[in-house]
């Protein structure tokens, strides 16, 4: 019999009036099944997936109905907004709706939106200045509703390490396989796609996970600066920038940050602007060095060294496995 495992991550899914509920309990049964594969590699140090389902009713704040392993409130990892049949209708976010989600997030919560959940997460604000998709049927409306998202319309998921968003009605499997690839690791993801016959990308297993920065540390200093990197891609930052956003004096940041995140904040930055290039040779045709620049880098052999550091793979060679484009001729590893 497998050790009993202590540590749970809570996940939290929305329900709202309209809401796709061939998700909701998909979602709830791929992590039941990510569990029990865990249990079966006697995984004791990772954590139980604890999945909660949240009930929109008018106006009041969302409350848990369901409770997959019922016990002492945890704050939420992350929360889940599955898609609609029905289409977007603003009414569905409601102020309080609203304030819960950036509630969440303030608390270190990733939010996951899949097609119309985009759509609302468009609408809480928090994507401005940020990069999300959402279903092509919406992509023009969202464009024209949310002019300061920056929209990839043509990408099937955004994973913008505390905000991900998806396109297709289906992509909950994507979504809820990202999230246990992040808390239990490649190959229990993709053990748990392949037992449900699932298509799941094999970067993350081949070439280690896309990054999952840590934010329910619980140090709101941190955490500030760790949403701002995240919405500026960390492309010009400096330590004193950093510093300053935390309103810490540099070497008590340095300590606090570590200490937060695992990572120094050079190499922070270096694992952010890595997982956006993985999406964008995962899924445009732009040549590496123009990437290299996307993401932050002026020498594009500078990024080429850190990305194989990190990947073990060249960016030529990245795009080669897992590109869905071809890449053009005049890209050069």
């Amino acid at each position: 019999m497998a050790a009993q495992r202590a540590a749970t991550a809570e996940l939290g899914v929305l329900i709202y009036p309209g809401a796709q509920l061939a998700a909701v309990h998909g979602l709830t049964d791929l992590f039941a099944v990510a569990n029990r594969i865990a249990a079966e590699y006697q995984a004791v140090q990772l954590p139980l997936l604890r999945v909660s389902h949240w009930q929109v009713e008018g106006e009041q704040l969302p409350t848990r109905v369901y409770d997959s392993h019922p016990g002492a409130e945890d704050a939420l990892l992350a929360v889940l907004i599955p898609p609609s049949l029905g289409g977007f209708d603003a009414a569905q976010m409601t102020a309080s709706l609203a304030q819960w989600l950036l509630d969440q997030h303030a608390r270190g919560a990733t939010l996951g939106g899949v097609c119309v959940g985009s759509l609302m997460l468009a609408e809480s604000g928090l994507l401005d200045g940020r990069s999300a998709t959402t279903h092509w049927t919406s992509a023009q409306a969202f464009a024209e509703r949310y002019p300061k998202i920056k929209l990839k319309a043509d990408t099937p998921i955004v994973d913008d390490g505390d905000l991900i968003t998806t396109a297709g009605l289906m992509a909950w499997s994507e979504l809820g396989l990202r999230l246990v690839d992040r808390l239990l690791g490649p190959s229990i993801a993709t053990a748990t796609a392949r037992f449900l016959v699932m298509e799941h990308s094999d970067s993350a297993s081949e070439c280690g996970s896309n990054f999952a920065p840590i934010l329910s540390h619980g140090d709101a200093a941190i955490l500030k600066v760790q949403h701002w990197l995240q919405s500026t891609g960390a492309t010009d930052v400096s330590l004193n920038a950093m510093a300053e956003r935390a309103g810490l004096e540099e070497r008590t940041f340095l300590r606090r940050f570590r200490a937060a995140t695992g990572l120094k904040p050079t190499e922070y930055c270096q694992h952010l602007r890595v997982g956006k290039a993985r999406e964008m040779l995962e899924f445009t045709n732009g040549t590496i060095d123009h990437i290299a620049w996307t993401v932050g880098y002026q020498d594009p052999g500078a990024f080429r060294a850190i990305f194989k550091k990190i990947t073990g793979l060249g960016p030529s060679e990245y795009r080669g496995r897992f590109g869905v484009n071809p890449a053009p001729r005049t890209t050069m590893n």
